[in-house]
């Protein structure tokens, strides 16, 4: 056998992840491990996170000419809107999120 040892076969690449997409209302879909909170429309300072977000080209309105009763921040500073509750919309979240991170 020779001091040089045998060139390992690479590795093959891991399969991406499956995108999970969220309903957040009226057939519109947003990549679930994006959204990092789901936050009520009504207050102040979230009235301002909506126009700043409008302003930078950040806004994405979901509601389809429906009242705004959520609203989605993404870590990609994106803000959503949509007519759908938060606590829906959460609902939704947990269940396309059901198996993940259990032990098998």
């Amino acid at each position: 056998m020779s001091s040089r040892s045998r060139p390992r076969p690479a590795a093959e690449p891991a399969a991406p992840a499956p995108l999970r997409l969220l309903n957040v209302g009226y057939g519109n879909l947003v990549s679930a491990v994006r959204v990092i909170a789901i936050v009520s429309p009504q207050s102040s300072p979230m009235r301002r996170l909506r126009e700043e977000a409008g302003g930078r080209g950040k806004l994405v309105d979901a509601t389809q000419g429906r009242r705004t009763r959520s609203i989605l921040v993404t870590d990609s500073d994106h803000v959503i809107l949509s007519a759908l509750n938060p606590e829906t919309i959460a609902a939704r979240l947990d269940e396309s999120g059901e198996g993940e991170g259990e032990d098998a």
